[in-house]
């Protein structure tokens, strides 16, 4: 396994990057519609065709996910997808048309120092497509690449972050999330992250969490009062699972966001989560969904570490230090993180 999101038979991840422009786009394909939900909890969302992830509504699967930049600007990434798709003759039959369905988040990058002077027309609806079309299986970047290449934290940089795990019946539940949160994912102003007890084989430098835990440590760290901010993600699992159950792991992969980020889900936050059935894989009985939940906890709270752990600064002026730029004795290779 990678400790990827592409650990999921079935999935395929693409980015479109511009560090002048300090924003991207990551793109998440599925080789055929996959069961869908979503939930939206932070209090400042943006999105598009999130209403249909909802367990009572018709539409039961999604052709894609879209992570974005650019706030509202970003929402244009989807069209990209769409029209990526829509070339591959994907989509939702309607009559003879078919429609290919990709919600989509979006975080707010658009004072972190980039270059956001793009005239008439926003150039995500590009990006999307440029991301559809790098769309592949195995290994992908993190960090400063795709929808994380604009984040921030209240602390270090944010990024792109991904993990993976397995469970006890051998169905595979995995996560990828661009970090923009309004908190931080490090403890205090540290090196350690929240999610260390959810760690595994040093993935964001096995460090561990401070001892003691003091009153600094967990007081309220925000980036601005002024800036919107947001945590975007999905969940993925092979298992074969209905739509309500799939808006059951996205509601538990937001315990995760809870674990992982200090506050979590403000009200100038839109922390929103996509979960996803690929379906390649047997019905959990109700034990290995248990199971199956449980991960979605942990393998986003892991993700949302790596996306921190892995970005670097935005090659602009005043640009937010990275994790690694303070503390570059203590990052491993990203290859170490791997699990087996």
């Amino acid at each position: 396994m990678f400790n990827l999101i592409t650990d999921i038979e079935g999935v395929s991840i693409g980015n479109a990057t511009d560090l002048t422009l300090g924003s991207g786009v990551t793109a998440i394909i599925f080789d055929e519609p996959a069961t869908a939900s979503g939930v939206v909890l932070g209090g400042a969302p943006g999105g598009r065709d999130t209403a249909l992830l909802d367990p009572s509504m018709t539409v039961g699967a999604v052709d894609a996910f879209v992570l974005s930049g650019g706030s509202a600007f970003g929402l244009d990434a989807a069209g990209g997808v769409q029209a990526g798709l829509r070339e591959a003759g994907r989509g939702f039959p309607v009559g003879d048309v078919r429609v290919p369905i990709v919600p989509q988040a979006i975080l707010m990058d658009l004072l972190n120092g980039g270059d956001k002077d793009w005239g008439v027309q926003s150039p995500y609806r590009d990006m999307g497509y440029e991301a559809f079309k790098a769309a592949a299986k195995g290994r992908f970047a993190l960090g400063t690449v795709g929808a994380g290449a604009g984040a921030t934290t209240a602390t270090f940089k944010g990024g792109l972050g991904s993990a993976s795990a397995e469970t006890s019946a051998g169905l595979r539940i995995a996560a990828i999330v661009a970090v923009n949160a309004l908190g931080s994912a490090t403890v205090g102003e540290g090196p350690h992250f929240w999610s260390a007890p959810f760690e595994q084989n040093q993935e964001f430098g096995g460090l561990g969490l401070p001892a003691p835990i003091t009153e600094d440590h967990t007081r309220m760290r925000l980036k601005g009062m002024n800036t919107t901010a947001t945590t975007i993600a999905a969940i993925v699992t092979d298992a074969d699972l209905t739509k309500q159950e799939a808006h059951r792991l996205a509601i538990m992969a937001h315990d995760g966001l809870a674990r992982a980020l200090l506050p979590a889900h403000l009200p100038l936050d839109g922390d929103t989560v996509f979960a996803a059935s690929t379906g390649r894989k047997q019905r959990p009985d109700l034990p290995v969904f248990l199971e199956l939940c449980h991960f979605a906890t942990t393998v986003l709270a892991r993700a949302v570490a790596r996306g921190v752990y892995e970005a670097t600064a935005l090659p602009v002026p005043g640009a937010q230090q990275a994790w690694r730029d303070r503390y570059p004795d203590r990052a491993i290779s990203p290859k170490q993180g791997d699990i087996a």
